[in-house]
């Protein structure tokens, strides 16, 4: 007797947080237990630290995610909540449109929310769903910058100043002590742009530091 095993449903992941200080451990364990307890196969995961307000084609990892799935057959996109995919309604209902049209579902772990039902059809009530979330993603996006802009904008007619104070000026110890890694990898020949890709400095400030450190860089 031949024993046929059952075909498990591949998908993938995908993680994003805004800033290179905060980590996206939580957001991938969870969808990974998730999978697991579905019994699907994880083919890739996808993560990236970029803010969700920048455009599709400002963010690698989710133009690379869009082409996989496209090419590898791939039944399920998994996310821990929506604003993780964008917070740019326009750009949120795209990528939607894009799994959809390729016939790919998309799952939200938080909402408990997924495009497509069980036999490929669009899900209405998800998408009806989506939309509203969308929208209010996009409405939270501005009312952050108008918090934001309100609070710098009192700030400065309370008096406040902003950036160095006037007249600052770092001592020759403390130039050298916070550029030494700089300093010492042009002092080595690097170019301006490869230092700046290994300490992630501007390429004005390495210039200066080139300027009065490197006799022969």
């Amino acid at each position: 007797m031949i024993e046929y095993m059952e075909e498990r449903t591949k998908v993938v992941i995908y993680a994003r947080v805004s800033t290179s200080t905060q980590d996206y451990t939580r957001q991938i364990t969870e969808l990974r237990n998730y999978a697991w307890k579905q019994n699907y196969q994880i083919v890739k995961e996808f993560s990236e630290k970029i803010s969700g307000g920048k455009k599709i084609e400002e963010r690698a990892a989710i133009k690379e995610l869009l082409d996989f799935v496209k090419s590898n057959k791939v039944e399920k996109v998994l996310v821990y909540e929506c604003s993780r995919l964008s917070r740019r309604q326009l750009d949120f209902l795209s990528i939607i449109e894009q799994l959809t049209e390729a016939r790919v579902s998309l799952y939200i772990l938080q909402n408990g929310l997924e495009t497509l039902l069980p036999d490929g059809r669009s899900n209405p009530i998800a998408n009806l769903c989506f939309g509203i979330i969308a929208e209010f993603n996009n409405l939270e996006k501005h009312l952050i910058r108008a918090r934001v802009s309100s609070g710098y904008e009192h700030y400065r007619a309370s008096g406040g100043r902003v950036g160095r104070k006037e007249g600052y000026r770092k001592s020759e110890d403390e130039y050298r002590t916070t550029y030494d890694r700089e300093i010492a990898l042009l002092q080595k020949g690097n170019t301006l742009a490869d230092v700046r890709a290994i300490t992630g400095t501007s390429i004005n400030t390495l210039r200066k530091l080139r300027e009065k450190y490197c006799v022969v860089c």
